[in-house]
């Protein structure tokens, strides 16, 4: 089922609520984690993610990266649950993120970094799976059950339960009030009006997502999200990255949707926008400011982190309507099952 009477329609309606209720949830445990890290600081984070949760650990790169400055690496899994290898993290930080918790190569990177030494922290939706039981500190997501298959509430949750942890830690006031507001501005970004994206990807197979800083993740889950529930090849890059040769792609026939920051990458952005469009390119940009061709309906600016987030929900609801239009179940993603497990 397609349209407004989809689960995940329902789903991306209730985001706004469960980012709302999260608060309660997480205010004890990230002030445990935060005590701990300010006790002993982490000279390098280490994510650990796949998917949608692993669109979220990009964005925590980004914002740990450019808020404290700690370098934040992504771990393959697979190096513990495969090749049996033991990483030297000890007095690091170890953060997997998961909606089921039960992904078996997560669980046993989690195992492996908390046997060397590392302060684990499993930032999770379903908080009875065994990832929680593999590490120190539990972050409950808080988004409640999600019966369809592809994310989108607990994929928004996660992102704004990684800048809760954010603020706390630097003691951001600005972020944490941002994130107090979002509620309310995830609402309003689910009404906005993005039809011509509607009718630009239904008469395509192939294009390209954009993003820089923190829409770099918001690109790449909406290249996820556009295979897994519309059959549409997307790729997404980081808008330095698709000027080191995919650029070539740049053509009338081949959509491109870029994800507008509004922080110190903008500028950049921009300026690749105008030449993407002097290239021809059949350019879509989610953006503020007033209505024109080729531009698609953004929030005005309230803070660049979340504004990052509301970006991604406008796409949400755009893509129950792109999906209804090329006839397709959001649903029932052909050959996808809700927890995918992999070692």
């Amino acid at each position: 089922m397609s349209g407004p009477e989809a689960r995940m329609a329902h789903e991306i309606a209730e985001a706004p609520q469960a980012v709302a209720r999260q608060a309660a949830g997480l205010a004890q445990p990230i002030a445990e984690l935060v005590a701990r890290l300010k006790r002993r600081p982490p000279q390098v984070v280490v994510t650990c993610a796949r998917g949608s949760s692993g669109h979220a650990a990009t964005y925590a790169k980004h914002l740990i990266e450019r808020s404290i400055g700690t370098p934040v690496a992504e771990a393959a899994p697979n190096i513990a649950s495969v090749y049996g290898r033991r990483l030297n993290l000890k007095d690091q930080l170890f953060l997997a993120i998961s909606q089921s918790g039960r992904s078996d190569d997560l669980i046993e990177m989690a195992l492996s970094a908390r046997s060397a030494g590392a302060l684990t922290v499993a930032l999770v939706n379903a908080t009875d799976g065994p990832l929680t039981r593999a590490c120190d500190i539990v972050l409950p997501i808080g988004a409640g059950p999600e019966q369809s298959v592809a994310a989108s509430k607990t994929f928004v949750a996660t992102v704004s339960a990684v800048q809760r942890l954010i603020a706390a830690w630097i003691s951001d006031a600005a972020l944490a009030r941002a994130v107090d507001a979002l509620p309310e501005r995830l609402a309003e970004a689910s009404a906005l009006d993005w039809s011509e994206a509607v009718a630009a990807l239904s008469r395509t197979t192939s294009l390209v997502t954009i993003g820089r800083g923190p829409t770099l993740a918001i690109a790449r889950e909406a290249s996820l999200k556009l295979k897994e529930t519309c059959n549409l090849h997307a790729e997404a890059f980081s808008g330095a990255e698709f000027l080191h040769g995919p650029v070539a792609l740049a053509a009338a026939r081949y959509p491109i949707v870029m994800f507008m920051p509004n922080d110190q990458a903008a500028p950049g952005m921009r300026q690749l926008a105008a030449d993407l469009r002097r290239k021809g390119a059949a350019l879509l940009t989610a953006e503020p400011g007033d209505a024109a061709p080729g531009r698609l309906p953004a929030l005005p600016a309230r803070h660049p982190e979340t504004d990052a987030v509301c970006l991604v929900q406008s796409f949400y609801a755009m893509l129950i309507r792109l999906a209804d239009r090329l006839g397709l179940d959001v649903d029932r993603p052909r050959h996808l099952q809700k927890v995918t497990r992999t070692r």
